[in-house]
């Protein structure tokens, strides 16, 4: 025991060093280097480029520098070459190659981009394109074929692909029937201004004018209104009165089926089919009985990925097993093959009797740890456990990992508050790394008091694991009372904490969410107020003490105005209860995993299930027992008129 104190005692003290090494040049020199990159001053960005040499962010510095030399198009190709060299295999080198490629690309330097393109690890899609281009200028004719899948996906193009879709026109890969196909895929992910954009690839007969098609995406029903009876003769005609139903089906799904009937005659099969799929796409979006038969109306129709998607989601919660069985079965490979719809695909053989191809399906799932694998093991007839806590790591590992450079500066960033940055390096960092380095990584992340990057670190783990890594639990003096107070399970207040912030007691969401349990400025002050906290003011939400006693109070708050049910509370801290208590079905019950997949918010939907998920295994952890996911999720009851008491929450 004397032993393991002491090893303990050795590992904190070579971190402790190698922190105070990396912060041996002025912090505060390197963010005034920093304020001077973002005003774009270069001359204060070379006094003190100098006076950080050493700093384990020195070569951001430099990067800074020559950020403002490419906006000004002065930039020394040699310098950037020697820092590349200088910093290769690093993040900050990443970046600036990154830079430098689109530079090159969008001034067509094909010889130079193809020199350095092969170096760039993961190039984003716009240096992605620049490749393409590239390829195209030497005569590579197979470029065609690699952009074509492009043409359907990437709705929202960065400029640089343009001439490779321009391409794919001259050369006539891409007719009539492929831009339309684009138009309405760009109308259906709301990306109006890039649809109407793609209409100018069209034959001349069938371009719209410039009002005509803003008056389609923007004013749908009276141009509707004012469309002549023989509209059917222009397949123009015909394709903007299905975008126009489609965008009025956004808004009013009745209203949308409405007008096609009155005009469904004069579509051809296929358009009409497209436009009875959005009208189902947005009655299952709002949990409307009929969307499952506007589906149908669709017949064969294609279906894009999410309009796929929730077809199934609209077939669990009318509990039309065949229809989630079909739908996923004609789905692409890519999207039937996530663990969402293999599972659903399985629990549909297995309500059609065909126990061994469902059993074969959740087996690809079991043992994974997340929603999908903990609810397959509880179809095969497994608890849920945590597995076996690997070998600490060791003394010579940590230091090794400490003193890796990567890993010097994650930590110099997070000491800085230069978050974004720092999670980049991190996740760059772990790239690759064996499970004894990723243990290293999160243990010396956990001790630096960097418990978000510690789980970054230990999630990636693929053979040795340590669980209380993965599902940290710090603030346990704060965390533990408080939930006892509010008599909730402090599994659950952890698994949600660990969604909400990954226990970043400053973290601070886009929409001026703060602190550890991510409280909304109203949402504090309204809990402050109803529990009786005098003086209450909100620069108080970032501390520990304050934000854990407020967010525990709001779920229980929260809790008792949602039958004291965990996935409906979970869902009303994300969303609000007014939503969560709106998503119960009316009528039935349902099966707690077909309320959460039927979320009709993406971000609320995979928040549900993680925090969920995460509760179990806090739960395995904290009381050392086998756990069960399907007995948290349990059963949501149908919608009933609401407590006038829980309509005050916010």
């Amino acid at each position: 025991m004397k032993l393991l104190r002491s090893v303990r005692l050795i590992s904190s003290l070579v971190v402790s060093v190698l922190l105070a090494h990396s912060a041996a040049a002025s912090d505060d020199l390197l963010l005034a280097a920093r304020d001077a990159a973002r005003l774009g001053d270069r001359a204060k960005l070379e006094r003190i480029a100098p006076e950080v040499q050493g700093h384990a962010l020195d070569a951001y510095v430099e990067y800074w520098l020559f950020q403002i030399d490419l906006k000004r198009e002065d930039a020394d190709p040699a310098a950037i070459k020697s820092f590349l060299t200088r910093n290769e295999g690093s993040y900050i080198a990443e970046r600036m190659r990154g830079d430098w490629l689109k530079k090159l690309g969008k001034d067509q330097l094909w010889a130079e981009f193809d020199a350095e393109f092969p170096a760039m690890v993961q190039p984003d899609q716009e240096v992605a394109c620049y490749a393409l281009q590239s390829r195209h200028a030497r005569g590579d004719q197979s470029v065609l074929d690699d952009a074509m899948p492009l043409w359907l996906t990437l709705v929202e193009p960065p400029e640089s692909c343009y001439p490779v879709f321009e391409a794919l026109i001259m050369e006539k890969r891409v007719l009539a029937d492929d831009v339309w196909a684009r138009v309405r895929r760009q109308f259906e992910a709301n990306k109006l201004a890039a649809g109407r954009y793609t209409m100018n690839y069209l034959p001349a007969s069938q371009t719209p004018d410039a009002r005509t098609a803003q008056t389609v995406s923007d004013s749908p029903m009276p141009w509707l209104v004012r469309l002549p009876a023989a509209f059917g003769a222009s397949r123009m005609n015909r394709e903007l009165a299905a975008l126009a139903i489609g965008r009025i089906a956004r808004n009013d799904p009745l209203a949308a089926s409405e007008q096609l009937r009155r005009i469904e005659g004069e579509l051809q099969p296929g358009e009409k089919g497209w436009v009875w799929s959005q009208i189902g796409w947005q009655a299952a979006f709002r949990h409307m009985d009929e969307a499952l038969q506007w589906y149908a109306n669709a017949g064969d129709a294609p279906l894009s990925d999410e309009v796929a998607q929730w077809k199934v989601r609209a077939a669990l919660r009318a509990q039309e097993w065949g229809v989630v069985r079909a739908t996923i079965e004609k789905m692409p490979p890519a999207l039937a093959e996530q663990p969402a719809w293999t599972y659903w695909l399985g629990r549909s053989y297995k309500a059609g009797g065909q126990t061994e191809a469902a059993n074969n399906l959740f087996l690809k799932l079991a043992g994974q740890p997340n929603f999908y694998g903990n609810l397959a093991d509880e179809e095969l007839g497994r608890v849920i456990t945590t597995p076996p806590k690997a070998e600490p790591p060791t003394v010579e590992e940590l230091a090794q990992l400490a003193d890796t450079p990567g890993v010097r500066r994650t930590l110099a960033l997070l000491r800085l508050d230069l978050r974004i940055e720092g999670v980049r390096e991190w996740n760059w960092v772990l790239r690759g790394m064996s499970d004894r380095d990723l243990l290293a990584a999160a243990e010396v992340a956990n001790r630096a008091g960097f418990y978000d990057r510690a789980i970054a670190a230990a999630d990636r783990t693929r053979n040795e694991h340590d669980y209380s890594l993965r599902y940290l639990s710090p603030y346990s003096e704060q965390v533990r009372p408080a939930a006892s107070n509010q008599s909730l399970d402090d599994a659950w207040v952890y698994g949600l904490m660990r969604q909400e912030s990954r226990f970043v007691t400053n973290a601070k969401s886009t929409v001026g969410a703060s602190g550890l349990m991510q409280l909304m400025p109203a949402t504090a002050k309204w809990v402050a107020k109803k529990i009786g906290l005098r003086d209450f003011h909100h620069g108080q939400v970032n501390d520990t003490e304050i934000n854990v006693l407020l967010g525990t109070s709001y779920m229980r708050l929260v809790m008792e105005s949602l039958d004291n049910h965990p996935v409906l509370a979970s869902a009303a801290y994300n969303a609000g209860p007014g939503r969560a208590r709106k998503w119960r079905a009316a009528d039935r019950e349902l099966e707690g995993a077909v309320y959460a997949e039927t979320i009709p918010f993406t971000e609320t939907r995979d928040y549900v299930k993680k925090v969920m998920s995460n509760s179990v295994y806090y739960a395995a952890l904290f009381n050392e027992a086998p756990q069960s996911i399907k007995s948290r999720l349990g059963v949501i009851g149908p919608r009933v008129a609401a407590d006038p008491k829980a309509e005050e929450l916010p």
